[in-house]
C-alpha cells in the first residue's frame, strides 16, 4: 500500500512512518501510557536528535547516552528511561534475530498469519495485544496480508472495525478509535 501513515497527525512523522518499517514499530512500541499521536511521532523526534533512525545505532548507542536523547525536552515519553531502555533492547533484538531488517518479521519463509503474530509476540515489549494490534496494523494499512493474517489479529483485523491504531487512517477515524476505546472502558467498569 502507497497511502501515507496518519498515525502521528503530524506530516513529517507519518511519513516516516509510512516509509520506514522501524520507525512504525518504534511507535507501536512507544504506544502506551501517553496519546498516540505522541507515541507515533516518537520515531521522528529520535531520528531529528540522532541524525537518523538507525536500528544498529540505536543497539549500540550507551544506555545512558540513548536516556539523555529521550529525556530532552520535550521527552519522547512521559517515561523516558525505562521506555529508551525497551527500545534499545527492541533495537539489539532486531540486530540479533533478524541482522537489523524488521521486515524480515513477516518475509522470512514466507510465514502466515500465526507465524507473523508468534514472531511479533517475541520483540521485547510486545504482548499479546500490541503484537495483535501491529499485525491489524500491517495488514489493514501496509499491505503486509500472510495467510490468515486477520484470523491471527483477532478483533484488531475485523474489516471496518475502530478499535485500535491499526485502523486510524485520519482524524475522524482516530476520533472514533478514542469512542470505541472510552465505551470499552466504561463497560469494564460497569
Amino acid at each position: 500500500m502507497t497511502r501515507t501513515l496518519c498515525l502521528a497527525q503530524d506530516p513529517a512523522a507519518d511519513a516516516l512512518l509510512t516509509e520506514s518499517h522501524l520507525a512504525l514499530l518504534f511507535g507501536m512500541l512507544l504506544d502506551q501510557q501517553i496519546p498516540m499521536e505522541k507515541a507515533f511521532k516518537g520515531p521522528r523526534v529520535l531520528a531529528d536528535r540522532l541524525g537518523e533512525l538507525d536500528v544498529r545505532q540505536i543497539a549500540e548507542l550507551d544506555p545512558e547516552a540513548f536516556a539523555a536523547v529521550m529525556s530532552q525536552v520535550p521527552a519522547v515519553h512521559r517515561f523516558p528511561g525505562s521506555m529508551g531502555k525497551r527500545l534499545q533492547d527492541l533495537a539489539r533484538f532486531l540486530v540479533e534475530h533478524y541482522d537489523g531488517q524488521v521486515d524480515r518479521l513477516w518475509t522470512e519463509g514466507e510465514p502466515d498469519g500465526k507465524e507473523v503474530l508468534k514472531r511479533l509476540k517475541a520483540l521485547p515489549g510486545f504482548g499479546d495485544q500490541k503484537a495483535r494490534i501491529f499485525l491489524a496494523l500491517l495488514g489493514k494499512q501496509r499491505g503486509v496480508t500472510p495467510r490468515g493474517w486477520r484470523a491471527a489479529a483477532g478483533a484488531y483485523g475485523e474489516d471496518g472495525s475502530r478499535r485500535s491504531v491499526a485502523d486510524v487512517v485520519d482524524t475522524m477515524t482516530l476520533t472514533e478509535v478514542r469512542e470505541f476505546k472510552k465505551a470499552a472502558k466504561a463497560a469494564a467498569k460497569a
